[in-house]
């Protein structure tokens, strides 16, 4: 499995114009497109947050008095990274576009509630 900064390389920090029916054609609604992607979107910030927060309690120094913080060159830099990659959002939508999302469309079973709507 590839890392997600490796997934994040090439990809442009600014989000476009997108085609919906192109989005739509896997799953013929716009509306799971955007939760598949979403709900990746979501498990790539949780991962990215997860590894920052690991990589910086690394430098974590407990000083007992708050005059004695110090500044970390390397702190910083990591920190620099991680704002310079790309929105999750913008990840996940990259990987639906090329196919590398993987998802189980566990349909929809009508029940009571929307039976009464029809």
């Amino acid at each position: 499995m590839t890392s997600i900064k490796d997934k994040a390389q090439g990809i442009h920090g600014s989000l476009s114009a997108q085609d919906i029916k192109g989005l739509a054609s896997e799953t013929e609604n716009i509306y799971k497109s955007l939760v598949v992607m979403s709900r990746r979107a979501r498990q790539l910030g949780v991962t990215l947050k997860h590894e920052l927060t690991g990589k910086l309690e690394e430098f974590a120094v407990t000083a007992e008095a708050i005059e004695e913080v110090t500044e970390n060159k390397e702190q910083i830099e990591i920190s620099k990274f991680y704002e310079r990659l790309p929105n999750p959002a913008l990840i996940a939508l990259t990987e639906y576009k090329n196919g590398d999302l993987v998802y189980e469309d566990r349909g929809h079973e009508p029940d009571e509630a929307d039976q009464e709507l029809e």
